[in-house]
This record gives structure tokens, C-alpha cells and sequence, in this order.
């Protein structure tokens, strides 16, 4: 039984969900509009602003596909009218992020500065040189951009230096040096 499928999503005022043909979901919200495709054996209603999702049989790839896809419609509604925000932050001597335009520059210890074209649907702010938020509608797409900013220069665990989500603990190793007397 998928607990997470069998949750009703309530869908808040200012948002209208739409279901064409072939189980093309719609969702219009204050921020935007999304569409996605789902499964075709998977029963998707809207009534009186609750929108459930049903399956048809206790198969195991049903299950797993009931859970999944309830999941991103309720993703779906909250990025419409909340929407999604990730937040980086860079540690280290000389690391700096800079937003011109459409385009992150990221000093971080290369030779080079590493640039990032900004998509769209997605909005990067830097508050200070040393600080990055990244947010829109689409919770796959922010949590996809902020992970390829990080990967550029993941936290290492001696020094701790790298780009890291705000609150993420790294954590440290001792020197090589700690253990001799």
C-alpha cells in the first residue's frame, strides 16, 4: 500500500488544475504554469479543490508509479504558488560568485572562472559575493542548476573550503600530522 499515493493533495486558492487527454496534467498558479505527462493507468481527479491520484491494481510497479506521480503533482501545485529555492554558499580564500545578466561566474581556486548560463524559468540571486540562491517553479530543475554549481567544487573534508547548500555540515578529517608525536 503506497502511503504517500494514497494522500490527497489540496490544491490552494489561486491555483486551477487542468487534466487533458492521456492524463496531461496542467497546473496555473501566481508564479507560473507547469505541464507534465503522466502514466495513462493511473487515475487522476479533481474535486472540490482536492486533487487525488488512484491506481488500478496492487502491482508492484503500479505502487511504486502511484507514489511517484502524486508526488510530483503535489510538487507541481506547491512550485505554481510558492515556488522552489535552493541556497549555496562558497567557502574559502578568494571564492566569489557574481550574477550579470543571464550568466554565474564562480571564482573558485581555478585558473579560469567557471560561467553558468541561467535558464529560464530560473531566477540566481547573489546577496554577496559569497552567497547564491537559486529558486523557481520547477523543484527538479532548481535542485538540478544548484547540484551542477556545487559539483564544481564540492566541500572537501580537511579544510572544508567548497561550495555547500546554506546548513550543510561537512564533515572534517584530521591532517596527516594529527596522529605522530
Amino acid at each position: 500500500m503506497s502511503r504517500i499515493g494514497n494522500k490527497a493533495i489540496t490544491i490552494p486558492a489561486g491555483v486551477e488544475v487542468t487534466i487533458a487527454a492521456g492524463n496531461e496534467v496542467t497546473v496555473k498558479g501566481s508564479k507560473g504554469t507547469l505541464t507534465r505527462q503522466f502514466n495513462p493507468a493511473l487515475g487522476i481527479k479533481v474535486e472540490e479543490n482536492v486533487l487525488t491520484v488512484t491506481r488500478p491494481n496492487d502491482e508492484k510497479h503500479v505502487k511504486q508509479l502511484h507514489g511517484t506521480t502524486r508526488a510530483l503533482l503535489a510538487n507541481m501545485v506547491e512550485g505554481v504558488s510558492e515556488g522552489f529555492t535552493k541556497e549555496l554558499e562558497l567557502v574559502g580564500i578568494g571564492f566569489r560568485a557574481a550574477v550579470s545578466g543571464s550568466k554565474l561566474t564562480l571564482n573558485v581556486g581555478y585558473s579560469h572562472p567557471v560561467e553558468f548560463a541561467v535558464e529560464d524559468g530560473l531566477k540566481v540571486e547573489c546577496s554577496s559575493a559569497t552567497d547564491i540562491k537559486v529558486s523557481g517553479i520547477d523543484k527538479q530543475r532548481v535542485g538540478e542548476f544548484a547540484a551542477n554549481i556545487r559539483a564544481v567544487r564540492k566541500p572537501e573534508p580537511y579544510k572544508g573550503k567548497g561550495i555547500r547548500y546554506k546548513g550543510e555540515y561537512v564533515r572534517r578529517k584530521e591532517g596527516k600530522t594529527a596522529g605522530k608525536k
